[in-house]
């Protein structure tokens, strides 16, 4: 499967998944319980700092980019007609900081990293005789799906550019499908061979 991680070596790639994991789940809750637009645009504006320091790293994560301009577009012109254009403003900076801090740790933590700190947090589920191992799998593997259908659609963009001039847009919808349909067939078998079932 396609992965967005980047091998441009950048100083967040040596903080361990874990602390990672922890500044997300903080600094994402942190945003959302700012109400002042000031402050809320003080946190966003360090949040695009640390963003811009990735530098070369930051090359995979385009096309995340992209779709987090068009939702921030349509999250302002919604508010806009519903004349609440201070409440888009508050909505756009949360959701553009959060997504900012998301893009961060995918570019720079692989899934195999993250599916151990999940294993590790769900360990305590064991006594209760949850398969954790399996869990966090499942966790991972869906992590990776959204990575993979990003990198798909970015190939099929760029595909359909170099054939036409022209970004596909939604004609991209059917071969997408197709194609993640039939990833998640060949990932099935898999684990159906190693896992036995």
């Amino acid at each position: 499967m396609g992965s967005l991680y980047s091998e441009h070596r950048t100083w967040l790639h040596g903080v361990p998944a874990g602390w990672k994991l922890a500044l997300l789940v903080l600094l994402s809750t942190g945003l959302f319980w700012i109400n002042n637009p000031l402050i809320l645009g003080a946190a966003c504006a360090l949040v695009v700092l640390l963003f811009l320091s990735l530098g070369k790293a930051r090359g995979p994560g385009r096309v995340l980019l992209r779709g987090l301009l068009i939702a921030t577009v349509l999250v302002l012109a919604l508010h806009t007609a519903l004349q609440q254009p201070m409440v888009g403003v508050v909505s756009s900076l949360r959701m553009v900081g959060a997504t900012l801090l998301s893009i961060a740790l995918t570019l720079t933590t692989r899934a195999a990293e993250l599916q151990d700190v999940l294993e590790r947090l769900l360990k305590p589920l064991e006594r209760m005789g949850v398969r954790t191992a399996r869990f966090a799998l499942q966790l991972a593997l869906m992590l990776r799906f959204i990575e993979h259908f990003f990198v798909v659609w970015k190939r099929l963009d760029e595909s359909h550019r170099l054939r036409t001039g022209k970004s596909g847009g939604f004609r991209l919808l059917a071969p997408l499908t197709i194609q993640m349909l039939q990833t998640a067939r060949r990932v099935a078998d898999t684990l159906g061979v190693r896992l036995g079932e």
